[in-house]
C-alpha cells in the first residue's frame, strides 16, 4: 500500500491506495462475491470519463485496461450515455422474440456497413463474447451438417461450457470444469516471436502453419466433417499475438477448398482496437476480393453494455430453423441504442485511425524498455493493441511471469490500471480509450516504466 501522495497533470493520488472507502467495499466484496471471481487491481471506481476513473476515495487514475477491450470509445462518451437514457426513457426491454423496436434494426444495418464482408449480410445480437461465438457455431454446424471445430493454440473463447473447450488456456479457464465439450480441435497458431525458427521468413512460417492444419485433418479429424475454423486475427488473451496476413489468406483458401466456414473473432481486436474496424481488414482484400463468413464482435461494440453479435453471409445465417435462436435478453432496445451511438462516435471521431497514433507513441517507449530491461523479450502493437512479453532469458525465451503481476501492481500505486495476458501470464496488455489525449498517454507511459523499473528490482532483491 502506497504512503506517498502523488499528483501529476492527470493521476491524482493522495495518501494509501486503496484509501479507507475503497478498502471497506473491497472487503465486503471479499464476503459476498465468489472466490473465484479474479480482481487486477483494487480499485473502487466512483466514476470515469474518457481515458480516466476516479475511486470512491478521489484518487484520479488513466485507465489502460479499457474494461479488457470494451471501452475503444472512452468511458462515457457524452453522445452514448445520452443515447443510453433517451431509450431508456422510452423502452427498456420487449424481447426480440415476442416483437420488434427499431433501434434494434439499426444496429444491425449498421454492422452491415461496417462489417467486411460483401454481399447480403443478417446479423444475430447477443449478450456476451462467449454468446456470440457460441451461436457461431451453432449456425455453422446448421449451414453445413457438419460438427468439427477447429480453434488455436494460444486462443480465448470464453468461460461457458464450450467457450472454454475452445479455449486454449487450461489452468487457469478449464482445471477442473470438464468433461468438456466434443467435436472441437486444436490447431497451432502462427506465433512468430516464439515458434518462427531462426532465420525463417514470415512467409515461408506461415506455410508450415498452414502445412499443420492440414496434417490435422489426417491426423485429426477429416475436412469435409470441419463446419468452421474460429479464429482471432489478433489473440487477445493469449497475449496479443497477430496472426501475419499471408497465413489469414492461406486458411481462407485452405477452409474455401473444402467447403469450411471462417469466423474472425473480433471481440478483443474489433471495434478500431487495431487502427481498422476490424483486425481481419489488415490482411489485404478483405471485403473486396475475399471475405470471412462470419464475424464475432462483443466488447467494445456498446461503451460497456452487456451486448455482442454475429454477423455473416445471409445464405450462412439464414440456415438455421425459425426458433433455433434467440435469447431473452439479447439486442436488448437499450444495448443497442447505445452500440448504434458507439459506432457513430467511433466513425465520427476517427478512433481507428487514433489507435494508430496511440500504438506509434506506445511502440517507442516499449522500445526503449526493451533496450534497457532484458527481461522484455519482445513487444507488439497492432494499432493501440499492445503487450510487452517478459522472459527469463532472451535466448531460450522462457517465460517470465513473476514480472506482469508486480508490474501491475507497482503501476496501480502510481495511478495507471492495466491487466496482463499471455498463455504463461507472461505479458502486460495496454487497451487504452481510444479517447486517451497524448499527455494522458505520455503519464501513463512514464508511470509505467517506473513500475516497471521497481518491479524488476523487487525480482532482483526477493
Amino acid at each position: 500500500m502506497s504512503k506517498k501522495n502523488l499528483a501529476t497533470s492527470t493521476i491524482q493520488i493522495s495518501g494509501p491506495i486503496p484509501g479507507p472507502r475503497a478498502q471497506a467495499i473491497l472487503d465486503r466484496r471479499d464476503a459476498s462475491t465468489v472466490r473465484g471471481l479474479y480482481r487486477s487491481c483494487p480499485i473502487v471506481a466512483e466514476s470515469a470519463s474518457g481515458a480516466t476513473v476516479t475511486d470512491v476515495d478521489g484518487n484520479v487514475f488513466i485507465d489502460l485496461a479499457g474494461g479488457i477491450g470494451a471501452l475503444n470509445a472512452g468511458h462515457c462518451p457524452p453522445e452514448v450515455t445520452k443515447a443510453i437514457h433517451d431509450q431508456a426513457d422510452k423502452l427498456i426491454h420487449l424481447c426480440n422474440i415476442v416483437g420488434t423496436y427499431e433501434s434494434m434494426v439499426q444496429l444491425n444495418e449498421k454492422l452491415h456497413e461496417i462489417v467486411p464482408i460483401r454481399g447480403l449480410k443478417k446479423t444475430l445480437l447477443c449478450n456476451s463474447g462467449v454468446e456470440a461465438g457460441e451461436n457461431a457455431v451453432k449456425i455453422a454446424r446448421y449451414a453445413t451438417g457438419r460438427q468439427g471445430i477447429i480453434v488455436f493454440e494460444g486462443a480465448f473463447h470464453g468461460r461457458s461450457l464450450l467457450g472454454m473447450t475452445m479455449t486454449s488456456k487450461y489452468d487457469l479457464y478449464k482445471r477442473g470444469f470438464g468433461p468438456f465439450a466434443s467435436e472441437v480441435y486444436r490447431v497451432p497458431f502462427p506465433y512468430e516471436y516464439r515458434e518462427k525458427p531462426n532465420g525463417m521468413s514470415t512467409d515461408d512460417f506461415c506455410e508450415l502453419r498452414i502445412n499443420d492444419l492440414k496434417k490435422a485433418f489426417v491426423a485429426q479429424i477429416d475436412p469435409t466433417s470441419v463446419a468452421a475454423v474460429i479464429i482471432e486475427p489478433v489473440q487477445g488473451e493469449g497475449g496479443f499475438i497477430p496472426a501475419p496476413p499471408a497465413y489469414i489468406r492461406a486458411l481462407r483458401e485452405l477452409t474455401a477448398q473444402h467447403g469450411i466456414l471462417l469466423a474472425s473473432d473480433e471481440v478483443q481486436s474489433g471495434f478500431g482496437r487495431t487502427g481498422k474496424m476490424f483486425a481481419i481488414e489488415h490482411t489485404p482484400g478483405c471485403g473486396t476480393e475475399w471475405d470471412v463468413d462470419m464475424v464475432i464482435m462483443a466488447k467494445s461494440i456498446g461503451s460497456g453494455l452487456p451486448i455482442a453479435a454475429v454477423t455473416g453471409k445471409a445464405e450462412v445465417m439464414d440456415k438455421p430453423h425459425v426458433g433455433g435462436l434467440g435469447s431473452t435478453f439479447g439486442g436488448n432496445p437499450v444495448a443497442c441504442a447505445g452500440a448504434v451511438a458507439t459506432i457513430d462516435y467511433m466513425r465520427e471521431n476517427n478512433l481507428a485511425d487514433r489507435a494508430n497514433e496511440i500504438g506509434s507513441i506506445t511502440l517507442d517507449y516499449f522500445r526503449r524498455w526493451q533496450a534497457k530491461h532484458h527481461a522484455i523479450g519482445d513487444v507488439r502493437c497492432a494499432g493501440a493493441m499492445c503487450a510487452l512479453e517478459f522472459v527469463k532469458d532472451r535466448k531460450t525465451k522462457e517465460p517470465n511471469s513473476v514480472l506482469p503481476p508486480l508490474i501491475v501492481e507497482e503501476a496501480f500505486q502510481r495511478g495507471v490500471i492495466m491487466i496482463r495476458a499471455g498463455l504463461y501470464g507472461s505479458c502486460l496488455r495496454l487497451l487504452a480509450p481510444l479517447v486517451i489525449s497524448d499527455s494522458q498517454l505520455h503519464e501513463a507511459m512514464q508511470a509505467l516504466e517506473s513500475a516497471i523499473d521497481a518491479a524488476v528490482l523487487r525480482a532482483k532483491t526477493a
